[in-house]
């Protein structure tokens, strides 16, 4: 399924995701208007790797950043390996992969410029 935040089309593979689409909408909509900071989404995690780093994503408090490599350090892997599962993040938005940057800088995102604009909602500085 698509959502649409900031004029940008995401999609999210809503199997993965127990609430329906419309729910799934309407929490991405209160997070683009600054009424939700956190989404209350029943998300069930691939059974690999990119699980597993989909689980430390989840752990990021709103506002909040880590780096590729605090990351990989925190389930003994490499900062390029947790790069390319934040690439496959089936759910990006309800999994935050937007909040993990380069420890240079901000990092790639599938979808351009949008990264900035989360972490500015966010209030997160990097």
């Amino acid at each position: 399924m698509d959502v649409t935040i900031f004029d940008t089309e995401v999609t999210i593979d809503e199997s993965l995701v127990e609430e329906s689409p419309d729910e799934i909408r309407t929490q991405v909509g209160e997070y683009e208007s600054g009424e939700r900071t956190r989404f209350d989404l029943t998300v069930r995690y691939p059974d690999s790797y990119t699980g597993r780093v989909m689980q430390a994503m989840a752990e990021i408090p709103y506002g909040e950043v880590k780096t590729y490599g605090e990351v990989a350090a925190g389930i003994d892997s490499g900062a390029r390996a947790v790069g390319g599962a934040c690439a496959r993040n089936p759910v990006p938005l309800v999994v935050p992969c937007h909040r993990i940057v380069r420890h240079d800088g901000i990092g790639n995102f599938a979808y351009p410029g949008l990264k900035e604009q989360l972490l500015a909602l966010e209030g997160a500085e990097v």
